[in-house]
């Protein structure tokens, strides 16, 4: 696949504090991608530097094979729909769609009508006038109905109920079925989205910790729970990223793929293997700490 996306030792500073350190990862053609971590853990710097909103530090970036910065030939494949986003008080719905037309060349009318018809969003109404989930709506449209080659939602569905958030994960994978694009999710609510990632990158305190295959990174997360000592002498030497104890009995998280002999071995040994989600996985792995590092993964 095409990598229309390249990131080579990206580098965010302010001052003596920096927000990304020494990040590299690429994004390939039509994949649905999870840029996941805990709140001010670098995602948002990451997505400002890609779409041109911020110049790195040091580092190299380039998407659709050029330096984005002040280049209207990559911006223009570019839609980055942001929590924060904001708009001319004056602007009504109906408005905001109009520039949002003339923006993207891609730009789908009748797939935008639609989707003002699914979130029942009031085309006439100011923009200052809706409520937060009517602007998180606005935002979704936009993005939906941009086509953009690469799209970025940051924390698309804030103030959005849990049918709303639905309906927007059904109209996106409806979409992106037929009209195939990169598409970027930086989200909180992972449980809700990981069914739908196909890559999962993984950030903590500025820096890269996973960028991985999503379903291989599935098949590779568990609990093992049982008696402490067998718990112990089982996980011995792999990769722990969290654990447990309670009375005589201890639970222990792994990011390690076993095959099936060990996973037998368990099972003599009356051990019982919990798969974690994904979410259950990021929360570990951005709280697991050795020796003032994070877990190294394999």
């Amino acid at each position: 696949m095409n990598r229309i996306v390249e990131v080579n030792r990206l580098t965010k500073e302010y001052g003596q504090d920096a927000a990304v350190k020494d990040v590299t990862f690429a994004v390939e053609e039509g994949k649905i991608y999870g840029l996941l971590g805990r709140n001010g853990a670098g995602k948002t710097t990451i997505m400002h530097m890609l779409t041109a909103q911020l110049f790195p530090s040091s580092g190299e970036l380039k998407v659709f094979g050029e330096n984005p910065y002040e280049n209207n030939r990559v911006l223009s494949q570019l839609c980055f729909i942001k929590e924060s986003q904001r708009y001319p008080d004056s602007y009504r719905v109906l408005d905001v769609l109009k520039v949002a037309a003339s923006i993207y060349p891609n730009w789908d009318r009748d797939f935008a009508a639609q989707l003002l018809e699914d979130f029942r969003l009031p085309l006439k109404r100011r923009m200052k006038k809706l409520s937060r989930g009517m602007l998180s709506s606005v935002g979704i449209i936009i993005g939906l109905a941009s086509r953009a080659p690469l799209t970025i939602f940051d924390e698309p569905y804030l103030g959005l109920d849990a049918v709303a958030r639905s309906l927007f994960y059904e109209r996106l994978m409806q979409d992106y079925a037929e009209n195939p694009r990169t598409i970027m999710l930086s989200t909180h609510l992972i449980d809700e989205v990981s069914n739908m990632l196909e890559h999962v990158l993984v950030i903590d305190q500025g820096r890269l910790l996973i960028d991985e295959e999503a379903e291989d990174l599935r098949g590779k997360a568990y609990t093992v729970l049982g008696p402490k000592a067998a718990v112990e002498s089982f996980t011995a030497g792999k990769n722990t990223i969290h654990q447990e104890s309670i009375g005589g009995m201890m639970s222990v998280t792994l990011l390690e793929r076993l095959d099936s002999g060990e996973k037998r071995r368990a099972e003599a040994q009356g051990l019982e293997m919990i798969p974690i989600s994904m979410q259950q996985l990021i929360v570990h792995l951005t709280q697991s700490k050795s020796n003032g590092k994070v877990a190294e993964f394999q």
